[in-house]
């Protein structure tokens, strides 16, 4: 992407169980705030956690004008078309506020513990991407479609009229990278990998030479980021660990460096996060949607 197109900000919600009043406030909070985007993670085989797909619903229920998304969407609990069912559902009723976000799978040993099989490494990526090949055969109208993959069938289904939603991957590895670069309109780095890593430095290549290779413009696939860290008053001496991660600062800090991650690096979104379990606080949502937010749109706007 470029500087002049428009940089997403967003929030990732509660999941918990005993987290429903937080996480619907903060996600009507987060519309109110005029933000982008609000997320939901997905962990079906955790029974203190929501399922991410019917507390989603809730949220855009709740809200007027902001994008949800599952990020990121357990693939092999949810089989490929029935999800483009459930995406092209959620994205009608909501008026196109949605984003699917996916993945190749995990916790492979709490996934097959719901009765799915195991898949191998590189199964797990080809499961992947016919996932993806037929959640947009089955949106966006058109005749009826037969499908007959290794991993999903489908046999002269009518395609649902509403448009595929954007895709982001969370992909890591060399081959689901390359899925990421022949289909999707996003990455989302894994392990909260920054703008300035080694690994986003030498994952992002094999994203852009696979998208070219499939004849896309590799500026096509956005880079997401997932970000955490504190929110201070006063700037931090040192804003990274020793491992280079990013562990927060002071406002101005926080906005000279999202500023950096997208003049200088491409950056096209950006979603807080907590770790699982806690709950946002009045102070860090007032203090990334209300000061943060407004004051990095405003210094990539400048000419």
């Amino acid at each position: 992407m470029t500087p002049n197109d428009k940089v997403l900000f967003g929030l990732g919600l509660e999941s918990g169980v005993h987290q429903v009043s937080e996480m619907l406030g903060h996600a009507r909070r987060a519309d109110d705030a005029g933000l982008d985007l609000v997320s939901l993670s997905d962990h079906p085989y955790f029974a203190e956690r929501i399922d991410a797909y019917a507390a989603l619903g809730f949220v855009l229920g709740a809200t007027s004008n902001i994008t949800a998304a599952v990020i990121m969407t357990n693939l092999p609990s949810r089989p490929a078309p029935l999800l483009a069912r459930t995406v092209t559902g959620l994205s009608t009723i909501s008026r196109g506020r949605f984003v699917l976000g996916i993945g190749a799978g995990g916790l492979w040993e709490e996934i097959v513990a719901l009765g799915v099989p195991r898949l191998s490494p590189a199964a797990r990526v080809r499961a992947l991407e016919e996932a993806i090949m037929v959640v947009r055969a089955l949106s966006g109208g058109g005749d009826p479609v037969t499908f007959d993959g290794e991993f999903y069938q489908v046999t002269g289904l009518t395609p649902a009229a509403a448009p595929t939603p954007p895709i982001w991957i969370g992909s890591l590895g060399p081959k689901t990278l390359a899925v990421t670069g022949r289909h999707a309109d996003g990455w989302i780095p894994g392990h909260l990998a920054d703008w300035r890593s080694t690994r986003v430095a030498e994952s992002r290549p094999i994203i852009d030479e696979a998208a070219a290779s499939a004849g896309r413009d590799p500026t096509d696939v956005d880079t997401i980021y997932n970000v955490s860290g504190r929110f201070t008053r006063v700037p931090l001496p040192e804003t990274r660990d020793d491992e280079g991660r990013w562990i927060g600062g002071g406002v101005a800090q926080w906005v000279e460096e999202l500023t950096f991650a997208v003049l200088e690096h491409g950056a096209a979104a950006f979603i807080y996060l907590l770790p699982p379990g806690d709950s946002i606080s009045d102070t860090t949502l007032n203090l990334w949607a209300h000061e943060v937010v407004p004051a990095v749109r405003e210094a990539i706007a400048r000419p």
